[in-house]
């Protein structure tokens, strides 16, 4: 039986992550700093200059700013954030964004109102926005995790500064310990769980991610992955789990403002564990609690596979989220705790490889093929195939399997995820490599 602080702690963990987040993370995170370096301002803003890392830079690119009328990039997310932002609301800041504050925007942009630079030696989650008045500044720093705001001040007057840091690894103030977390006791959290500690959460998410996947079916967002999947493979169960997870991030990629609840800071994972355990759950006629307690294990095996990766790498967060729908099926087939680890050491075996290059349109086809491989995974697991320990990073327990996968996208991807971004920013000569 799992002990009082092992099960509030999962519990603690659900409620800290799943949450509401309006389009891409990244954007949002750059229009939330601006809106909270307006109001530290408090006059007249004359120019906004932006400050960040590269991941931030590489997820903000190529992805359209949710509720600004389809305008791209960094300096759109933090213009509207400054213009149409209310600060009070996190992570859903722009979601009361009208249209003078998008044709604002629009004529902002135009006329060079906000400049950026990459910021560098910092975390791969790192955000400054300076707001400049006609006698004042204001800066605001976001470090490590979308909503930590580390420094605000005003001038040269401090307002907030949180310095519990160390190698720049500035930890949220959380009631929750994710080095706490093993397979094996989020199992048992699942099968212990009272219902009623997560329910609304639980109903939120998929409130929340149902419909925004719906949407990217019904409309035209994208590349259309999702609709493609069905008119293309037909519509058995495995089908419909790629189809709906891929056309949630069609839709949330391309600008629509419907909001998602979150899983490891990312709409997309938060999507991807979601939608394939409604399907299954739909298909099998399974009840809401084994769909609650399913939900359970999704979560929290993804939240377990990349709080050893963090936050941004070039590792695809698609993979560790499918991961955890792939483990959520299995344990609602009634699968015990060597067959869930086999689905996701299945997983990870096939698809720990996929580049995250940022938040665009084909990160929907990345989660396509992340839950197919799942969706493999699981049947394979069931019919009692599994990858073997000593093949590629492939350990005999899956928790040293989940470490090693860890270990790769954290430290082995980092010169990776440099050249992605020096590519994207043309920053190297890529015919003279050649």
């Amino acid at each position: 039986m799992l002990s009082r602080e092992l099960y509030d702690n999962y519990t603690a963990i659900l409620r800290e992550e799943l949450v509401p987040a309006m389009g891409c993370t990244e954007p949002i995170a750059i229009a939330y700093a601006a809106a909270k370096a307006r109001a530290a301002l408090n006059e007249e803003l004359t120019g906004l200059h932006v400050s960040c890392s590269g991941n931030i830079i590489k997820n903000v690119k190529g992805v359209i700013v949710p509720n600004s009328g389809n305008q791209k990039g960094i300096e759109a997310a933090a213009i509207l954030g400054a213009v149409g932002g209310n600060e009070s609301k996190e992570l859903e800041v722009i979601a009361g964004a009208d249209d003078n504050a998008r044709t604002l925007t629009r004529k902002l942009v135009s006329q060079k109102f906000c400049d950026v630079s990459l910021a560098e030696d910092v975390p791969n989650l790192f955000i400054e926005v300076q707001a400049i008045g006609r006698s004042h500044k204001a800066l605001v720093r976001i470090e490590n995790y979308h909503t930590n705001i580390t420094l605000i001040k005003r001038d040269e007057n401090i307002l907030l500064e949180n310095n519990n840091h160390d190698n720049h690894e500035i930890k949220q103030e959380s009631h929750a310990d994710k080095n706490l977390m093993k397979l094996s006791t989020i199992l048992d959290y699942a099968n212990e769980l009272d219902i009623n500690d997560v329910k609304e959460i639980l109903d939120r998410q998929i409130e929340y991610n149902s419909r925004i996947s719906q949407e990217g079916l019904d409309n035209k967002w994208g590349a259309r992955v999702g609709k493609t999947i069905l008119e293309n493979w037909g519509s058995d169960v495995r089908a419909c789990a790629c189809a709906r997870a891929a056309a949630g991030s069609d839709a949330r990629m391309s600008g629509c403002p419907l909001p998602v609840i979150i899983n490891s800071g990312s709409g997309n994972q938060g999507i991807t564990v979601t939608m394939p355990v409604i399907q299954y759950s739909e298909s099998w006629h399974l009840s809401r609690e084994k769909l609650y307690r399913a939900l359970a294990v999704s979560n929290l095996v993804s939240i377990y596979i990349k709080h050893y990766i963090g936050s941004l790498s070039a590792f695809c967060g698609a993979v560790s989220a499918a991961s955890g729908a792939g483990a959520a099926i299995t344990y609602m087939a009634g699968g015990d705790y060597a067959s869930v680890g086999r689905t996701i050491t299945n997983t990870l075996a096939n698809v720990g490889g996929i580049v995250c290059d940022g938040a665009k349109p084909s990160c929907a086809a990345k989660i396509a093929s992340s839950v197919h491989a799942a969706i493999l995974a699981h049947y394979m697991s069931m019919s009692d195939k599994e990858f073997k320990g000593g093949e590629g990073f492939v350990e005999d327990d899956p928790e040293e399997t989940i470490k090693n996968m860890g270990y790769i996208g954290k430290i082995g991807m980092k010169e990776t995820d440099k050249e992605i971004l020096n590519v994207m920013i043309n920053r190297v000569d890529v015919d003279s490599c050649l």
